[in-house]
């Protein structure tokens, strides 16, 4: 059984991908500028989500409104750990702050936050470990979208044809066309802080 907590991702060397899924609205100039535009919102925290099917189930495989076109962003890997480096957990860690006190105050301050929520099966089942979220603020964004991103891909026709195999009863063709993802290695202090590996 995997760890409590761990990242699981599709990266290499420098990069790694995350997921996102908005109107068609703000994906298409996304898609076209390769990178976050306008009427993307640069004045509120954006979530971005390295495991697929957490956001398949957040979305509804991308039938929720607002939510109909998944894009897979490809950021440096440079970013992504500037962000878990920054990062503080949406409620009282006990363990990595001494007291609610001291979280509330940094949790005030913080330009990124974190948490964990159960991991999803390919059918949206919760399972007994945790994916990542990570809400990167307004005061961090703009090396988000003009930095870090590498490129954004359409991943909306993927997510239709897997979950019209699931529709079906082809649950095994569905997961033949899953994006791949793997344990993401995260260094001592940063996997401490974020209860990396926590039971």
């Amino acid at each position: 059984m995997p760890p409590q907590r761990e990242i699981r991702a599709d990266f290499d060397r420098d990069t790694i991908v995350v997921y996102q899924a908005y109107s068609p609205q703000i994906a298409e100039p996304a898609l076209d500028a390769q990178r976050f535009v306008s009427p993307f919102s640069f004045h509120r925290m954006t979530w971005i989500k390295p495991s697929f099917l957490w956001l398949m189930h957040r979305s509804n495989w991308g039938q929720k409104s607002g939510q109909e076109r998944v894009l897979a962003v490809r950021v440096t890997r440079a970013g992504w750990e500037q962000a878990l480096s920054l990062a503080v957990h949406t409620s009282f860690a006990p363990g990595v702050f001494a007291s609610p006190a001291e979280w509330s105050e940094r949790f005030a301050e913080a330009h990124v936050h974190v948490q964990w929520d159960p991991e999803r099966s390919l059918r949206g089942a919760g399972l007994p470990h945790s994916s990542i979220q990570i809400g990167v603020s307004r005061h961090l964004i703009r090396a988000f979208t003009d930095e870090w991103i590498v490129g954004i891909e359409d991943y909306t026709p993927r997510v239709r044809k897997i979950y019209d195999f699931l529709q079906s009863g082809h649950a095994d063709r569905a997961k033949r066309h899953l994006p791949p993802e793997r344990v993401y290695p995260v260094n001592g202090d940063v996997a401490r802080r974020l209860l990396i590996g926590d039971e």
